[in-house]
């Protein structure tokens, strides 16, 4: 393994440990590099924000971004304390980052109480056959959104 991967892995660790004594969310830490250069990292701040969107992974993706100004992180490396969860990895898939480099395991985690498993199964299922009950209503009028999408042509596609 490379020096420089060690290194940035070892700095999202550092960041995840920090957040257990500075008490700002989850054991989890996470940084983006480009060009073997830090350019975002930050720590999970779900408790802290009381925003269970606030992963490490997916703030550390928000600032990449604003400091890149673009939605596009193609080129960039993600660091993360621990394999990201289903929401973390789609939010990677969506940034377009190059790489992924984790150290635990999602059952490293589900051992410390972070459990996802649940998600995993779920995403797999017809979504008539999970357990968050949902329904599709008005979907005529909100295709019609899709087709003025497709038309338009000031649309920034992605």
């Amino acid at each position: 393994m490379e020096e420089q991967h060690l290194k940035f892995m070892q700095h999202a660790i550092a960041l995840a440990e920090r957040n257990i004594h500075e008490c700002m969310g989850g054991p989890f830490g996470a940084v983006i590099v480009k060009n073997n250069v830090i350019i975002a990292e930050s720590q999970n701040l779900v408790t802290s924000t009381n925003d269970p969107t606030a992963h490490a992974e997916v703030s550390a993706i928000r600032k990449a971004c604003e400091k890149l100004q673009t939605f596009d992180l193609s080129g960039c490396v993600l660091y993360t304390s621990c394999e990201p969860c289903p929401m973390c990895l789609g939010a990677v898939y969506w940034s377009r980052l190059s790489r992924v480099y984790y150290a635990s395991t999602r059952a490293d985690a589900a051992a410390a109480g972070f459990d996802d498993e649940f998600i995993y199964k779920e995403l797999g299922l017809p979504a008539a056959q999970r357990q968050l009950s949902t329904h599709q209503i008005l979907a005529d009028e909100a295709n019609v959104v899709f087709k003025l999408w497709n038309d338009s042509e000031n649309k920034t596609p992605y």
